[in-house]
C-alpha cells in the first residue's frame, strides 16, 4: 500500500500542475453527468426488501470478505472493513422496513477530490473505485466522505480501503453487481442512472400509497449512483437527510483555484519527504551493531 518515492513525487507534480492551471483533464473527480455519459447505478426499493440479507453474503463472497455471522435484526449494524454492505431493520410509522447501506458512489465524489494520488477514482460509468497501487495511506477519503463509507483495514499488515464500488470488476465483464443478480424480491435494480430515475418516479406515481414521494440520491451530494425508494420519510430509516444537494467538491473549487498550490500540498509534501528520507536512517538494531 506504500507508494515509492519516484511515483509519489510524480503524483505530487501532477497535482501541483493541475491546481496551478485549473486543468480539468487530470482531475479524477471531475463530475460525470448524465449529459456527458450514461452513468450506471442501482435502485434500491425498501418497500420490496424482505430482509433476507442475501446481498450481504453475495457481496462478501464476491470480494473475498468475511461472511457475516448469524444476523440479529434487533441490532443495528454499520459497514466496516469486513463488510461493504449491511441490511438493517427499522421500526417506522408503517411498521418494519429493511434498509440496505453501502457507499453511495457519488456523481462528484468528495473522496476522489480529496485524494492526492487519484487512488480513489470516479470511473466514467459511475463506479467510485479504490486503486491500491496509487494509495499512499493518507485516509483523506475517509475524512471527506459525507456518508462515512470508506473503511480502512487498521489491523492488516497490507491494509486496504474497503467500500462498495458497485462490483466494478463484474461490470467490466458485462455482468450485474453481485447483490443485484441474486436479489429474490427484485428490491435491487441495475441500469443507467437515467433509466433508474425514470423507473423510480414511475413507481411513485403509480403507487402513491406505497411510496414516500421522493427519490433519495437523485440530488443528495450532487447526485449518487445508488438511489432509494422508501414507504416512509427517509429520516425514519436512518438515511442522512441533512446531506446537501450541491456536490461537496463544488464548494471548494473557487477557493482552491485562488490560492497557491503549495499551501494545499504542504502536508503531502512533508509526508513524502519523511517517507523518502526514513529509509536512509539506521534502525535501532543497526545502531546497536554500530556501537
Amino acid at each position: 500500500m506504500n507508494i515509492d518515492r519516484r511515483r509519489f513525487l510524480k503524483a505530487m507534480g501532477i497535482t501541483a500542475a493541475t491546481l496551478a492551471v485549473g486543468s480539468k483533464t487530470l482531475s479524477a473527480s471531475e463530475p460525470k453527468t448524465d449529459s456527458d455519459v450514461e452513468l450506471k447505478g442501482i435502485l434500491y426499493d425498501a418497500a420490496r426488501c424482505k430482509g433476507c440479507h442475501g446481498c450481504e453474503y453475495d457481496c462478501a463472497w464476491e470480494h473475498e470478505l468475511t461472511e457475516p455471522d448469524e444476523i440479529d435484526d434487533t441490532i443495528r449494524r454499520k459497514t466496516d472493513e469486513t463488510r461493504r454492505t449491511v441490511v438493517n431493520a427499522w421500526q417506522t410509522s408503517k411498521g418494519e422496513v429493511f434498509v440496505k447501506t453501502q457507499c453511495m458512489n457519488c456523481n462528484d465524489p468528495a473522496c476522489a477530490t480529496a485524494c492526492l494520488t487519484q487512488a480513489m477514482y470516479k470511473t466514467e460509468d459511475g463506479s467510485v473505485i479504490w486503486r491500491e497501487d496509487k494509495c499512499m495511506g493518507c485516509r483523506y477519503c475517509m475524512v471527506s466522505c459525507p456518508f462515512d463509507m470508506p473503511k480502512f483495514e487498521y489491523h492488516s499488515t497490507n491494509p486496504r480501503i474497503q467500500k462498495c464500488d458497485m462490483c466494478y470488476n463484474l461490470q467490466q465483464q458485462g455482468e450485474e453487481p453481485a447483490c443485484v443478480y441474486n436479489c429474490p424480491n427484485e428490491a435491487l435494480k441495475f441500469g443507467t442512472r437515467r433509466e433508474l430515475l425514470a423507473e423510480a418516479h414511475k413507481r411513485i406515481v403509480e403507487n402513491p400509497d406505497t411510496y414516500y414521494p421522493y427519490v433519495y440520491g437523485e440530488q443528495e451530494a450532487g447526485g449518487t449512483s445508488w438511489m432509494y425508494l422508501s414507504p416512509v420519510p427517509f429520516e425514519e430509516i436512518g438515511l442522512n437527510i441533512h446531506v446537501q444537494r450541491q456536490s461537496y467538491p463544488s464548494l471548494t473549487k473557487g477557493f482552491i483555484s485562488s490560492i497557491a498550490p503549495v499551501d494545499i500540498l504542504l502536508p503531502a509534501a512533508l509526508l513524502g519527504i519523511y517517507e523518502a528520507t526514513k529509509k536512509n536512517k539506521p534502525s535501532n538494531e543497526e545502531k546497536e551493531d554500530m556501537q
